[in-house]
């Protein structure tokens, strides 16, 4: 075990690069592959950027996901730095036993194979919405008209929400992720989601249909807890894949000849889509608390000692990933971890493949000149959120100067 001082940072870096929207904040790379913070209530904390020790965090038993045990790395408004445990069904912030007895459940109904049997009505919906954008003429917030409500369509059709509810869903659920709403607003909406879940909790216990929640009622999980899953699922499979979608349009927007691999080349869409995960991260940090003394890159982490991950410049790591800040979507270096690593990796990984592959070609496809419709410093970045990416993606397509 090493003596050697670590480097320190007076905070956690948030501020991505000058004109580098897609770069994780510069000093990052300065400290590979472990450093020194404070946290938002001044004690010590650690802060990992490598790869390798990224992965050894998130795979080793002894780093705990719990939520009672984290303490905030930032200073957030009207949170508590010490949060209660996990309330029932809320499953990704709890450790093995209490995690693998949700996470088996779910497993077995996020399959590669059975999610697959999704890509068919995948695109089906996707070039229903590629049809609206056409017919409302040659602009658009790409947000709204298609990276949002795809997503959000689909989570309805795994959960069994009927059609004739698709609307108000959708409703309820840009209102939960709204980046302008107040928290009034927020509680209200998360209010109404949970009431509507819970009324389709009792709807499928009576009338099961062919869908994962009715399944689950077969399950021995409570209503609370099933509520919980099925808003998990929501959160989980809704934001992250429409900033994935919008933030990787963007990002391929910058990179014309990336943009014309993905539109272009069938057999790049797959790697295509890992090295877009890579290359943005949007779910960019995540943090663990140490249950004992762990020896992490040669230093001793305390028994309660927060450990925070950069996800963003783990992927960005010169060791692991080759020029890793280029993006290259024919890049032959799989095992990344924007769908993050070890127990907690993401449950839905294989349902956000299937959508990021039906998507990104046919925009393209369909729109070979798209184009932004405002000044590149105009797109709003979310650079304060927990998921990055845009707000708003302003496109154009036609003739030149639509949209501007």
């Amino acid at each position: 075990m090493t003596t050697a001082p670590l480097p320190e940072l007076p905070e956690m870096p948030t501020a991505r690069p000058a004109g580098r929207p897609f770069a994780p904040p510069e000093e990052l790379a300065a400290v590979r592959p472990l450093a020194r913070i404070p946290l938002a209530d001044g004690s010590p904390g650690w802060l990992v950027t490598g790869f390798a020790a990224a992965r050894a965090v998130t795979s080793d038993p002894r780093f705990s996901n719990r939520m009672e045990l984290q303490r905030l790395v930032l200073p957030r408004a009207g949170m508590p730095d010490r949060m209660p445990p996990a309330p029932p069904g809320m499953f990704l912030q709890t450790d093995p036993p209490e995690h693998t007895r949700y996470r088996r459940l779910l497993a077995g109904r996020f399959t590669v194979r059975r999610m697959r049997l999704l890509t068919e009505g995948v695109e089906r919906t996707v070039a229903e919405h590629l049809d609206a954008m056409e017919r409302a003429g040659g602009t658009a917030d790409l947000v709204a008209a298609y990276a949002q409500p795809i997503p959000a369509l689909v989570i309805c059709e795994i959960l069994g929400v009927p059609t004739e509810d698709h609307d108000r869903f959708q409703e309820n659920t840009r209102a939960f992720n709204d980046p302008a709403a107040t928290a009034e607003e927020m509680g209200r909406a998360m209010q109404e989601l949970a009431g509507y879940l819970r009324d389709l909790v009792n709807a499928k216990r009576a009338a099961p249909t062919d869908d994962i929640l009715s399944e689950l009622t077969d399950s021995d999980l409570t209503e609370e807890e099933l509520v919980n899953v099925a808003t998990l699922l929501l959160g989980a499979g809704l934001d992250t894949t429409a900033n994935m979608i919008a933030l990787g349009t963007y990002a391929l927007l910058r990179h014309p000849d990336q943009l014309a691999v993905m539109r272009d080349d069938p057999e790049a869409v797959d790697g295509g889509v890992e090295e877009l995960m890579r290359y943005l991260s949007i779910a960019h940090t995540g943090q663990r608390a140490a249950l004992e003394d762990v020896e992490l890159e040669g230093h001793m982490v305390k028994e309660g000692d927060i450990v925070a991950l950069s996800m963003a410049a783990a992927n960005r790591d010169p060791e692991r990933f080759p020029d890793p800040d280029r993006l290259d979507l024919r890049r032959e270096a799989p095992g990344h971890i924007g769908f993050g690593h070890g127990v907690h990796q993401c449950l839905g990984q294989q349902l956000a493949r299937v959508e990021m592959r039906a998507a990104f070609p046919a925009l393209l496809r369909r729109f070979p000149d798209l184009r932004l419709a405002v000044p590149e410093e105009e797109v709003p970045l979310r650079s304060d959120s927990d998921i990055y990416g845009v707000d708003r993606l302003p496109v154009a397509w036609g003739p030149e100067g639509a949209g501007r």
